[in-house]
């Protein structure tokens, strides 16, 4: 087997009737033998900026006062090349008909996750994955997802995907980023514009991207890969 790579995913408005039209999966991956160097490394920005080791960082912690340390984060993500980024979006929730097509929330929210990660994966490479623990029931979900993904990659021994575990993401750094990621990408995409502070670390991401974070980029994008999923009702 290849490299062994460390994938650390986050999600934002997931659930099924929380309001909010726009959701997001997202994940940000590297190889397993640079994980402490990154941690470590985001912790320095961290100290760099008055901030204590275990802050947590978060989209909605996004403030005026804190504006440069997450330009500097967006920054720390593009000059390294080990770090990789990709975003499933999902424009409008509210267009799912789940009853059509005989699924249920969780079970649609599996098959975007699938969809998340399919792209990731390498038959030659090994991955460990980590989810944020949302809820007493994420134990469950992990296990039904490490069983969909590794069913798809005929991966019965769980030689690729050696393990899908919950992790606290105060606790992982990596999460965090992605967090903050995922914050950037929904944001643009709900058309908001009312905080400042935002709305800079949206320009920044374009900027070093090169993407309008509205439109899907290329499949065989790396460094921050965008798909956009759409109710069937959408492509007709």
């Amino acid at each position: 087997m290849g490299t062994t790579y460390n994938i650390y995913c986050d999600e934002s408005c997931h659930l099924q009737n929380d309001g909010q039209n726009v959701m997001v999966l997202g994940a940000v991956w590297c190889p397993l033998e640079v994980t402490h160097k990154i941690a470590e490394e985001i912790r320095q920005i961290k100290t760099l900026h008055g901030l204590p080791n275990k802050f947590e960082i978060k989209w909605t912690k996004v403030s005026p006062a804190k504006k440069q340390f997450y330009l500097d984060l967006i920054d720390y993500f593009f000059n390294d090349e080990d770090l990789c980024f990709r975003a499933l979006v999902i424009p409008d929730k509210s267009k799912l008909r789940h009853e059509d097509f005989y699924q249920t929330h969780d079970e649609w929210y599996y098959k975007m996750y699938f969809s998340l990660l399919k792209v990731i994966l390498d038959p030659k490479c090994r991955y460990r994955v980590y989810l944020d623990i949302k809820d007493t029931r994420s134990m469950l979900k992990i296990r039904k997802l490490h069983d969909v993904l590794c069913s798809s990659l005929y991966d019965f021994d769980r030689n690729i995907i050696e393990r899908i575990q919950p992790v606290h993401s105060y606790e992982v750094e990596q999460i965090q980023l992605a967090d903050l990621l995922i914050g950037c990408i929904g944001y643009a995409n709900r058309n908001l514009t009312t905080s400042p502070a935002k709305n800079l670390l949206i320009k920044q991401l374009k900027q070093r991207s090169g993407y309008n974070l509205t439109q899907k980029t290329l499949l065989r994008e790396k460094k921050c890969n965008l798909f956009f999923w759409r109710a069937k009702e959408d492509n007709q």
